[in-house]
């Protein structure tokens, strides 16, 4: 028998083993990693191309390498040559597998490009943005002055617009002097916090904005905006590169931990994809990248952390311990923003706490649940869910360890949200009919004209799907699969004793296998929802809250999630589904009130220091909660004191077989 390795694929997650000797675009192919090539693999188009992760990767138990594909032959070198060096790539269609891999896929090499759903909410923000554009008319130096250019700048602007005590930054004093003499004694200068001078140039001059950026676990995106108006010109998202070192955030303190050069590689991955976002923002908006002078950056604690490139082995266990909490303010070229001025300033927001960074803070800022008139929980849902909870003034917060399965991995036929996945289900009770909606198409699969695109299931999609099966009696309220619909829905099938259920027949995916949902996945999004209730109900609990009269659902996953389907699951607590409400990436919309709005730096200070954030991980009750949460409840129209009685049934009649999982 031939040996065989196993492959892993970022950013998509699929995985597996092949034999030795595969080539690796027919690896992808048979693992569902979806690599595009054109040529069909005659090394022609270079739509292939791929790179090879270096080093420990303990979440998959292998050791990746260069080495661990065929070398480069003729022909792919002669491709490479022709086009001026691979820069570390590899064409996968030229490439034989030799070890265990982890392969890196560019978002321009993958058969189906990410949907980045996260987008900016309308919002009314003031502008009062910390840099401002002045312009001001110096005096001519004389012989008997003594003063410098600068100076002769410094009394103009204290003159003219009241400002004292000024710096500036050198390599705007650099420019000081051709401006001048360009401008014949007057320029516009680009003013941080009434402060410093970060940019001068000749004459009357216009143009200066701003990119407020949420560097998410899975997803960066970001918003550019003119500081003068506040209008919002573009946006630009892209998958976070870090999803190569892994999908959940711990797996990359694991990465940082187990690799001498972990965090500078982590550290350099994020500033690429800062980059990134800057290029197109400005490509999209036609702004020149020299007027983009502020940004505000925000993150959970880890990428807090990398983005800063410190070492988050801290945050890794208890105690979580921040190197940093309050708010920052840097210069971008010291962060390694290449894209913009280099002279820019960088504000990012201050953490809540090791488990809960300036992301929640900017959902905070955004959401204001502490100024609403009933209680209010707002929830970002992703990787780690962050909670916030908000009533007579007060604000209480958490964090809660979900894991990736909202966002389809860990899930058989997941996949994140893109063309072909599957986000809506409906199935029939009794005759178990089923129909489903992928995205890019408008038609259910069962209506006329439908064509059979399925490539996977995202998180939304497996949310109603398990609210579905459950409320069509497929599974009970433990999870497990019924028997009677073993025996009666034909859906239902045993692959190796274990059942599963056929979502989308061979006939419907464009894979030419069947999409389902197996025990393993209903299991995975139990452990996930459970996760994210039970802190939730420590919060109420904490507060004495008995009911939200409103719940906030943001981030991209909350965005796309149906409220009646996440009650039925017991995702979220019992509430009006006409106050549950999305509200889009609001961590964004944070960091871009922020940008435009500096006393919104201060407020978020202030609250900083408000907040009152609860540990779920030292909570006495986490377990009891998590164990009790892991039933289905019921939906919205079921009686409460039924759901209530099937949680109890179901914790007490599937306890034995959870203990080992919990």
């Amino acid at each position: 028998m031939s040996a065989r390795h196993r492959v892993v694929f970022s950013p998509s997650g699929h995985q597996g083993s092949v034999p030795d000797g595969t080539i690796l675009l027919d690896a992808a192919g048979s693992l569902g990693a979806g690599i595009e090539s054109i040529c069909g693999g005659r090394q022609l188009c270079g739509k292939c191309q791929i790179s090879v992760e270096e080093g420990e990767f303990a979440k998959y138990a292998i050791r990746s390498g260069a080495g661990h594909l065929t070398p480069i032959e003729a022909r792919e070198e002669a491709y490479w040559s022709a086009r001026g060096g691979s820069n570390g790539r590899r064409l996968s269609c030229a490439a034989r597998v030799r070890g265990d891999l982890s392969i890196f896929v560019p978002p321009e090499s993958q058969a189906h490009k990410q949907v980045i759903a996260k987008g900016a909410t309308e919002r009314r923000i003031g502008v009062r943005p910390a840099v401002r554009q002045l312009y001001v008319e110096c005096e001519r130096a004389e012989l008997d002055d003594r003063r410098g250019d600068w100076e002769r700048l410094q009394e103009a602007l204290r003159e003219q617009w009241g400002l004292r005590g000024l710096t500036i930054d050198l390599l705007a004093l650099r420019h000081l002097q051709s401006a001048l003499r360009d401008g014949n004694h007057a320029v516009s200068v680009a003013v941080w916090q009434d402060t410093e001078i970060l940019r001068v140039q000749p004459g009357y001059a216009e143009g200066l904005y701003g990119i407020a950026i949420d560097i998410g676990s899975t997803t960066v995106a970001g918003y550019l905006s003119d500081l003068r108006t506040g209008e919002l010109l573009s946006t630009a998202g892209i998958v976070n590169p870090q999803i190569r070192f892994g999908e959940d955030l711990m797996s990359r303190v694991s990465y940082a931990m187990t690799n001498a050069d972990g965090t500078e590689r982590l550290h350099e991955a994020i500033t690429g994809a800062l980059n990134t976002i800057v290029t197109e923002c400005v490509r999209e908006a036609g702004v020149d990248p020299l007027q983009v002078l502020d940004f505000v950056l925000v993150g959970n604690s880890v990428m807090h952390h990398v983005m800063l490139g410190i070492d988050p082995v801290e945050l890794g266990g208890a105690p979580f311990a921040l190197a940093v909490s309050g708010g920052l303010d840097l210069k971008a070229r010291d962060l390694g923003i290449t894209t913009a001025n280099p002279s820019a300033r960088v504000h990012v927001l201050p953490c809540i706490a090791g488990q809960n960074g300036a992301d929640n803070m900017a959902v905070l800022l955004a959401e204001a649940p502490h100024r609403r008139d009933r209680a209010t929980l707002v929830v970002d849902i992703g990787t780690n869910a962050e909670i916030l909870l908000g009533y007579d003034g007060r604000v209480l917060a958490a964090s809660s360890p979900t894991g990736p399965a909202f966002e389809g991995a860990q899930i058989r036929h997941g996949q994140r949200a893109a063309p072909g996945a599957i986000e809506r289900v409906r199935i029939r009770p009794g005759s178990f009919a089923t129909s489903f909606k992928v995205i890019g198409s408008d038609l259910w699969s069962d209506e006329p004209g439908a064509v059979a695109s399925a490539t996977g299931i995202c998180g939304s999609g497996i949310i109603e799907a398990i609210a579905e099966m459950f409320q069509a009696g497929i599974i009970g309220a433990d999870g497990r699969f019924s028997d009677d619909a073993a025996r009666t829905c034909a859906r239902v099938r045993f692959q190796e004793r274990a059942p599963e259920f056929v979502l989308a027949e061979a006939s419907e995916t464009s894979t030419g296998g069947p999409i389902v949902v197996t025990q393993n996945d209903v299991r995975a999004i139990q452990l996930a929802k459970a996760a994210l209730f039970a802190g939730i109900k420590l919060l109420m609990n904490r507060a004495g809250v008995t009911q939200a009269g409103e719940i906030r659902l943001a981030g991209a996953f909350g965005n796309f999630i149906s409220p009646r389907h996440a009650v039925t699951l017991g995702l979220i607590p019992e509430c009006d589904l006409a106050n549950v409400i999305a509200v889009g990436n609001a961590a964004g919309d944070g960091a871009r009130i922020a940008l435009i709005d500096r006393d919104a730096r201060e407020e978020a200070k202030r609250l900083a220091n408000m907040v009152e954030y609860v540990s779920i991980a030292v909570e006495p009750s986490f377990q009891d909660e998590f164990v009790a949460a892991m039933a289905l409840p019921g939906g919205p129209d079921t009686p409460p004191a039924r759901r209530r009685q099937r949680r109890r049934d179901a914790v007490l009649a599937g306890a034995g077989a959870r203990d080992g999982e919990l």
